[in-house]
């Protein structure tokens, strides 16, 4: 194997006008971008709360006036003229700034905007019944105050529960309750012939119910979810352990932090995250929910949500020099701690942006639209994030991280990189090892083997260096390291703000024909 500490020499790439537009699209964004979304947020933020002032009985209404409304659009569709069914938003509204080129295509559109209601929070049941364009800020401001939260809580506050379902959700906790859709208890889905259906897990619609997650909403309108909610507490109690070495050693600290090897069940973590910020560095991050009294008992408390705080990725890599320590972090501001610096993207976006001074004075207005950012990119700009960024997450069992670690150095060279646990059981979109079960590896159990998600956003190295590179040819170079028992996944950051688009090719026939 190549020398890790080595980087892979590539020849270097000739300036061309789009580098210098990329280089001062910071102009763009702080005088246009920045502006304009805080008044998209703001205006998301008067409709949420105006929202949460209606009566639980009145939100039940709308929602019942709502489908009905999806379901006459349905019946007005002739198949052999309208063609394709297809959500009523632009191509450009998704979090992520890939440019989705199959949603241009506009055919029979069916508006679901206004499903975005909490209708139900039921603390006997612990289940929240919400409607698809519910985003994880909206959610959270309204469960965390009474010590509840969905057992899977997305980072970034603009992620909803319809792109979250359809597509790919994965957080701190999924090393416990599996990905956002594995703890989805029911679906209300308008098919393409107009009938509604409520699909569970045992009912007689439960092949939808499992086809849903991953279809990236081809199987149906989702109108409606009921998901399982958990109980917190105020704080989570973070502990940043530093690990230096190899990527080898760093995968296997990742895994000793959530399964220890006495098998002791008390140490492991609510919640668990891991940073790689170079082939020798990384720091790990377990989080136990905490109590206000007990943050408050002389112990450091990091309210992380402020406007002018480091972003916590650069923050959490403060460990790396200053050792392990530990703080309190109020739940909801630790829930969405990557939302102010979209991950560590905001650094390609406004170079100075974590900057005390940016943060200080400007820092209140993060973080852009990504919708705004994709508006104001065009085709050119677009290419260029094609071939020169990269953006995708990629699945493989957790004994084979430091190898995957090791193959995205040598191809790619992106840091910081991102890994999230994944209990992946039997019965899913991605199926276990042939057998896992049998070899009883560290963090397995007899029904689900254990998954990590390894999230790969940044410009490579050789594009910072100014070296030729094709990100196209390099994600598709990651595909043979996941198998077999694993799978490139739909990336976390492309979740929808809308139920994703439906392309029902034909009217549905028979019950369960998908």
């Amino acid at each position: 194997m190549a020398d890790l500490q080595t980087p892979l020499v590539r020849r270097k790439r000739k300036k061309v006008l789009v580098d210098y537009l990329v280089q001062f699209r910071w102009i763009l964004v702080i005088f246009v971008v920045l502006p304009f979304s805080a008044l998209i947020y703001l205006n998301i933020y008067l409709g949420d709360m105006w929202s949460a002032m209606k009566s639980e009985k009145r939100r039940q209404k709308e929602h019942e006036e709502n489908v009905d409304k999806v379901v006459k659009r349905l019946k007005q569709r002739n198949p052999k003229k309208d063609g394709l069914v297809c959500t009523a938003r632009k191509p450009w509204i998704a979090v992520g700034m890939r440019n989705v080129d199959y949603k241009r295509a506009r055919h029979f559109e069916v508006d679901l905007s206004a499903f975005r209601n909490i209708l139900e929070i039921d603390k006997e049941r612990m289940i929240a019944k919400v409607e698809p364009l519910v985003n994880m800020g909206q959610i959270t401001r309204a469960t965390c105050p009474m010590n509840l939260a969905l057992a899977v809580v997305a980072e970034l506050d603009d992620l909803t529960v319809g792109g979250l379902i359809n597509c790919y959700g994965i957080e701190g906790s999924s090393h416990i309750y599996g990905l956002f859709s594995d703890t989805v208890i029911a679906m209300e889905v308008v098919l393409a012939d107009g009938r509604v259906v409520r699909a569970t897990k045992d009912n007689e619609y439960s092949d939808l119910f499992y086809g849903m997650p991953w279809s990236q909403g081809t199987l149906g309108f989702l109108v409606s979810a009921e998901i399982k909610l958990i109980p917190t507490k105020e704080y989570m109690r973070l502990t940043y352990t530093p690990v230096k070495g190899t990527l080898k050693e760093i995968a296997q600290a990742y895994a000793d932090s959530f399964a220890p090897r006495d098998g002791n069940p008390a140490k492991i973590p609510d919640f668990v995250e891991g940073m790689v910020y170079s082939s020798s560095e990384g720091v790990i991050m377990t989080g136990v929910y905490a109590t206000e009294e007990e943050a408050k008992k002389g112990n450091k408390i990091n309210r992380v949500g402020w406007w002018f705080k480091p972003w916590f990725y650069q923050y959490a890599q403060a460990a790396l020099k200053k050792g392990e320590f530990m703080e309190y972090i109020p739940t909801r501001e630790y829930y969405h701690r990557h939302t102010r610096s979209l991950y560590w993207e905001g650094k390609l976006i406004l170079p100075f942006g974590d900057q005390f001074w940016f943060r200080f004075l400007l820092g209140w207005l993060m973080p852009p639209k990504v919708s705004l950012l994709k508006l104001t990119q065009g085709e050119a700009i677009r290419n260029y994030y094609h071939d020169s960024h990269v953006i995708q997450d990629m699945l493989v069992p957790l004994y084979k991280v430091g190898e995957a670690l090791e193959f995205v150095h040598r191809e790619m060279e992106v840091y910081p990189l991102w890994l999230w646990l994944y209990k992946l059981p039997v019965k899913t979109m991605v199926y276990p090892d042939p057998g896992f079960e049998l070899h009883q590896r560290q963090g397995d159990t007899s029904y689900a083997q254990m998954f990590t998600d390894i999230g790969v956003y940044y410009a490579p190295a050789a594009v910072l260096r100014g070296e030729e590179f094709n990100g196209a040819e390099a994600v598709h170079r990651l595909e043979p390291v996941a198998e077999p028992g694993g799978a490139q996944a739909p990336p976390t950051t492309l979740a929808s703000m809308e139920a994703p688009p439906t392309n029902f090719v034909e009217e549905e026939e028979g019950r369960r024909k998908f």
